[in-house]
Parts: C-alpha cells; sequence; structure tokens
C-alpha cells in the first residue's frame, strides 16, 4: 500500500513539473533547480521527489547532470525519444496509460504464441496484407502506428483465449487513443524501419508456427521498445 501511494505522488508530482517546463515556455538546456528545492517547493519526501526525477528522465524531460554547476535541466529531447515514449507522454492520466502498457506487455508473449499455435490460412493472408501496409508506412509515425495497432489487434483475434483477447485488445485500444503525435525526421525514420524489421519477424515466426522462434520475437519487440 505505502508503494503504491509513493508511486503515485511521484506521478503527480512528475506530471506537476513537466507542465510546469510546459507553461514557463523553457528550452532544452535550461535549469531547473535541484532536489532540494523541489522538495523544499512540494513538500513531498525526498524519495518520492527523486522518484519523480527519474520518471521525468527516463521519458526524456529532465536531464540530470551531476557535481559542481549540476542540478536539473530540461533535456535536448530527440525526435527518437519522443517516439520511443509516445506512448506515455500521454495527453492525460499518464499513470493509467502506464500501467496499461505493462498489462500488455506481459500478455504480448502468450497472445503471440496462441496466435503460432492456432492460425488459419486466412489469419495468414490477412498477417501478410498488414505486415505489406506497415512497410510502405515510411518514415510517417502516425501511419506506422496505425498500422501497428492494426496488425497487434489482429494478432490478438487469432487466440481462442478469450479472456487474454479481450484484456489485450482493451489496453491496446486504450493506449492508442491516449497516443500523442510525434513529428518525423531520419532519426524517427531509422528508427521506425528498426520497428518494422521486428515486426517482420514476429509474423515470419507466427506464420511459421515456430512457437520458440515466436517467444524470442516477442521478447524483441518488448525490449526494443
Amino acid at each position: 500500500m505505502t508503494a503504491s501511494i509513493a508511486r503515485t505522488r511521484a506521478e503527480s508530482l512528475a506530471t506537476d513539473i513537466e507542465a510546469r517546463i510546459t507553461e514557463q515556455g523553457l528550452e532544452p538546456g535550461a535549469p531547473f533547480g535541484t532536489l532540494d528545492e523541489i522538495r523544499a517547493q512540494s513538500k513531498f519526501a525526498r524519495s518520492t521527489v527523486s522518484e519523480a526525477v527519474r520518471l521525468l528522465s527516463d521519458r526524456g524531460v529532465l536531464e540530470v547532470r551531476p557535481g559542481r554547476g549540476g542540478g536539473l535541466f530540461v533535456a535536448q529531447t530527440s525526435p527518437v525519444v519522443r517516439l520511443r515514449h509516445m506512448l506515455l507522454r500521454v495527453r492525460e492520466k499518464p499513470t493509467p496509460v502506464a500501467d496499461a502498457i505493462a498489462v500488455r506487455d506481459a500478455l504480448e508473449s502468450l497472445i503471440d504464441t496462441e496466435a503460432a499455435r492456432h492460425r488459419t490460412a486466412d489469419d495468414i493472408a490477412d498477417l501478410k496484407k498488414l505486415i505489406r501496409t506497415m512497410k510502405r508506412s515510411g518514415d510517417d509515425p502516425e501511419t506506422y502506428m496505425r498500422s501497428n495497432w492494426a496488425l497487434h489487434r489482429r494478432i490478438a483475434e487469432i487466440t481462442p483465449n478469450n479472456l487474454a483477447s479481450a484484456t489485450y485488445l482493451g489496453t491496446t485500444n486504450y493506449i492508442a487513443d491516449s497516443s500523442e503525435h510525434v513529428e518525423s525526421d531520419d532519426e524517427v525514420g531509422d528508427y521506425l524501419r528498426k520497428r518494422i524489421d521486428l515486426h517482420v519477424e514476429l509474423v515470419d515466426a507466427i506464420i511459421a508456427g515456430d512457437v520458440e522462434r515466436t517467444i524470442a520475437a516477442a521478447a524483441r519487440h518488448n525490449a526494443a521498445i
């Protein structure tokens, strides 16, 4: 119970800090004080402040610089960092979305291996069509994400485990509805091509009905995001 409360407070503080950065129009590299200053202003415990800063550092919002002249600074957020965290940088309620991602990731291997075991000729035809669509998404993040959601939904529909499928589809739809827009550039395009390759590998394993290969592909898929 205590850990849950601390996590909620840290998430709330992280959201407040990010809102302040936006409202004040702070540019990348701008200083944002120290842990002690945030603790004095927020009245939260040092552990809560440290966790909030860790969350913001993971999301590419704040950079922690140690040593003399160090402190907290607005991060130089690259397009690739924004893309990697686009599912966490949502319009509102970041904690439920993070929870949904955790549930979806936990189910990924089960959903994928069930698909490898139970795929039919019609399923295989649909997966091939969807992966071709993903390949055609090019360097556009929005097109890629639409094809990504469509592919994963179709994979989830293959399993006869209705409870797992319903839970996976529900969390996937929730995450998709909460995602922000991400602009494209050369770095993003390179990252998208790597993501597409991972999905091709996953779909090939499912089509082949190779469970062990599917488990490995699903693990690489989750690790890369």
